[in-house]
């Protein structure tokens, strides 16, 4: 069995002999064993689990969540760490996804922010107005999607009506919609593939799916993205929503209904 010392698992794991050191004081990671000297010998198993470790980090776990995963790494089965590993990652993404809507209303805000500071400069003391101790006058603004950007010509603009609670609301029911979560009065087993289309993507769904919430959600997504169009298809495939979109928002048709592949 090969073992290394702390500064070969360092080089090997890209982990520091510091923090080595650290994960040994909080029980995250322990050397196999020692040399007859006192110094800390790492084996293959030992690396392989720095590796998995790094793997969280990544993935933007903390050292507890870290720990309970390492529970269940020791247990040498896969299926118990992907379980674990996948419920973390999915709240995640749902942590994630209110972070962007609550960044977008604060982008809006230093937007309305900016334009009030330009409009109207008092000579003397601030006023009411200036901008620089209340909003100023008011001014037509709407709230950016994620990954907004600006439409050009007559076009709708690639932005989004909803303030941050109903935009948070809304890509939840997104996310249940797409895993197949949380349908009423008929079977919604999520989406089995993602196609590429000229202008969007292709998203299909079993066959019996209900279209409810499908039909809904479109419409209630066109009502406040007027850039999106939908239509639902259902043929010897199955079912299938369309989305379609201009080629400025296709970051915001992958953020909101997952990349292909």
């Amino acid at each position: 069995m090969s073992t290394y010392q702390i500064a070969e698992v360092a080089e090997r794991s890209g982990f520091t002999a510091a923090t080595l050191r650290y994960y040994e004081d909080i029980g995250l990671m322990a050397p196999t064993k020692r040399s007859a000297a006192g110094y800390r010998l790492y084996d293959d198993a030992a690396v392989e689990r720095l590796r998995f470790i790094a793997r969280a980090k990544r993935l933007g776990c903390s050292l507890d969540e870290i720990a309970e995963l390492a529970q269940a790494w020791d247990g040498g089965e896969c299926g118990p760490v992907q379980v674990r590993l996948r419920a973390m990652v999915e709240a995640k993404v749902a942590e994630a996804q209110a972070r962007i809507a609550e960044l977008t209303t604060f982008t809006a805000e230093l937007r309305r922010a900016s334009a009030a500071l330009g409009r109207h400069r008092p000579v003397g003391p601030c006023d009411d107005e200036c901008g620089c101790a209340a909003d100023g006058p008011p001014t037509a603004t709407r709230v950016s999607a994620p990954l907004a950007v600006e439409a050009d010509g007559d076009d709708p603009p690639i932005a989004c009506t909803l303030g941050p609670d109903e935009m948070a609301g809304r890509l939840a029911d997104w996310r249940a919609l797409l895993a197949g979560e949380g349908e009423t009065g008929g079977t919604l087993q999520g989406v089995t593939a993602r196609l590429p289309l000229d202008d969007g993507v292709r998203l299909e769904f079993t066959r019996g799916t209900s279209v409810t919430e499908i039909a809904r959600l479109a419409d209630a997504e066109q009502g406040c993205c007027r850039f999106f169009g939908f239509a639902i298809v259902i043929d010897d495939r199955g079912v299938a929503l369309e989305v379609h979109a201009p080629d400025s928002a296709a970051d915001v048709v992958t953020a909101l209904f997952g990349a292909l592949g």
